[in-house]
């Protein structure tokens, strides 16, 4: 492509086109090389050529050579978004993640993707005992949140929503005890790890929802297939936050009403904005193994979350919102 332009400018800047009549005809300098890549016949660098004839070819063969440049400019632009639109990296297993370096990890998505396993059981195929659990990962995979439909007498239901958070979202390094009984349940309890992450969605109408993803304190328990637990849900907003009017729940106004001793500072509809509160929620998840090999002690599978968004400091109504996503986890 960067050859076909480079011929095409070389020759209409080379190209010295001169117009003084001399019996109907006229003079173009060009090179011999030129000349030669359009077909055209030259004779002491100089080639005549008529304004009726050969004037209107000479115009044709560069009209072509615009429209082959472009023809493979396009292409390449057509190439490269197509190598963009292949969506999310290859999922790698964890070796292959441990094996590249910061700048081959960088800008490819791969640091926001839990490992997977290559090879490996389809089932849960780790012996009764206590286990340590470390290197979970949460990848979510679709947010969708419970909300009124856009359409007319509709009643709410859960609407898919676009992600407006960057490539940030996913919860690792999570651990925490695992144990397995002798009746083939499991049970696993989150202590420590990078266990909560910012979030926003955007709804179909527009109406933007953030809340942070997390499983904070998770106690989940129950078959392989099917264990679930639940998990703290911290509030969005701190207690130092101050809202655009100045008011926080432990620094800052304590109102922003102009004759709070009038009494409408108590009001209902104010009081939430005033008393701001920043107690945790309570959510729940369920997840499913899908794969497991004991020899490395690794562990991948489904999960499904339900959980309140942000609530403004208590000035708003949580919505639910149900996250769907991939884990990922080690035991030792």
């Amino acid at each position: 492509m960067a050859a076909s332009l480079q011929s095409a400018a070389t020759f209409l800047q080379s190209a010295k086109i001169s117009t003084a009549p001399s019996r109907g005809s006229s003079h173009l300098r060009s090179t011999q090389t030129v000349g030669k890549s359009f077909g055209l016949e030259t004779s002491s660098a100089r080639l005549t050529c008529s304004y009726q004839s050969d004037f209107k070819d000479f115009a044709g063969k560069c009209s072509d050579a615009v429209k082959i440049a472009g023809f493979a400019l396009a292409t390449s632009a057509l190439v490269v978004s197509g190598a963009s639109a292949e969506g999310a990296p290859k999922r790698l297993t964890y070796d292959e993640i441990q094996s590249k370096t910061y700048m081959e990890v960088k800008g490819t998505g791969t640091a926001n993707q839990c490992p997977t396993i290559d090879g490996g059981s389809e089932t849960f195929s780790f012996k009764p005992g206590k286990y340590a659990g470390k290197k979970f990962c949460f990848e979510p995979t679709s947010f969708t949140v419970k909300a009124e439909s856009v359409s007319k007498n509709a009643p709410p239901d859960f609407q898919n929503t676009k992600l407006m958070t960057r490539l940030t979202y996913t919860l690792d390094e999570i651990e925490g005890p695992f144990e397995v009984s002798s009746d083939g349940s499991v049970n696993f309890k989150e202590e420590d790890g990078i266990d909560y992450a910012a979030v926003t969605v955007q709804l179909p109408g527009g109406e933007r929802v953030p809340f942070l993803f997390t499983v904070k304190q998770l106690d989940a328990s129950g078959k392989p297939d099917n264990f679930t637990g639940k998990f703290l849900v911290p509030s969005y907003r701190g207690s130092s936050f101050l809202d655009p009017k100045g008011r926080g729940g432990s620094t800052g106004y304590d109102n922003a009403v102009a004759l709070p001793a009038g009494g409408r500072g108590d009001e209902e509809e104010l009081s939430k904005e005033n008393v701001k509160n920043t107690a945790a929620s309570v959510g729940e998840i369920t997840l499913k193994v899908t794969k497991s090999k004991p020899e490395t002690g690794e562990v991948i599978g489904v999960f499904e979350s339900l959980q309140p968004s942000d609530t403004d400091l208590g000035a708003k109504v949580p919505k639910d919102v149900k996250i769907q996503g991939v884990w990922y986890g080690q035991l030792e």
